[in-house]
């Protein structure tokens, strides 16, 4: 499991996190919400080592501190950023093989998976990536990062953006990596999307854990929400 304990991240001499302490389970899908600067972006980021960061993070026992983000994919972390980074002049197919684990003898992804969950995908695999639409684009990262056999993903505002219907396609896919056992950091905007598809709910605010309980339970805490969450 991913464990954060008493984690601080600096921007420079911008202390953004202060402090922030919480889990993933194997397998499990936790929510992390708060408003947009309320240092959600920079825990992931912190876990993957590109943000200065000090503190507890350990991913299956082992300390991911102080590790180069490569070392951290290395280990079984994969990273869905909220700019859809794609290679624009590859095609989908070709953007697809370069997510692959290298030395991986029997994947437990291939391009056919990727094209069963986004079946666009498949319509547009000889397609360059940078004239896909954004939709396109968001399912071809998330698919790219699962083709690295991450056993945890993180992933940054994967709906923002999107048409209500791809919105529905990208929901299922997590609920698939759900079902497949991956365990999910899920940074996401959408708080029905969040309190559907997550296990837990963690939210921030100016840096720190002001809240971490179920979907029910944060459903409940209506000022919780109100203070947090709401606009």
């Amino acid at each position: 499991m991913l464990k954060l304990d008493q984690l601080h991240a600096y921007y420079g001499k911008s202390h953004v996190l202060q402090g922030v302490s919480f889990g993933v389970g194997a397998g499990e899908i936790v929510a992390l919400l708060g408003r947009n600067g309320s240092g959600r972006s920079t825990t992931a980021k912190a876990v993957m080592g590109l943000v200065q960061a000090r503190g507890t993070i350990e991913w299956e026992g082992r300390s991911l501190c102080g590790l180069k983000p490569f070392e951290v994919a290395r280990r079984g972390v994969g990273y869905v950023p909220e700019n859809r980074d794609v290679f624009p002049g590859l095609t989908v197919q070709q953007n697809l093989l370069l997510g692959r684990k290298p030395g991986a003898r029997r994947p437990r992804w291939n391009a056919g998976d990727m094209f069963a969950l986004f079946p666009r995908l498949e319509e547009r695999r000889e397609v360059a990536a940078g004239v896909l639409s954004g939709g396109e684009q968001q399912m071809l990262t998330l698919c790219r990062s699962l083709m690295g056999e991450p056993r945890l993903l993180l992933i940054d505002e994967p709906t923002e953006g999107l048409a209500p219907k791809v919105v529905e396609q990208v929901a299922r896919f997590l609920l698939k990596l759900r079902d497949a056992g991956v365990s999910v950091l899920l940074i996401e905007q959408k708080l029905t999307i969040a309190l559907e598809i997550a296990q837990r709910c963690v939210v921030m605010g100016h840096g720190r854990v002001v809240f971490e309980g179920t979907p029910a339970e944060l459903r409940a805490q209506a000022a919780v929400r109100r203070e947090w969450l709401e606009v």
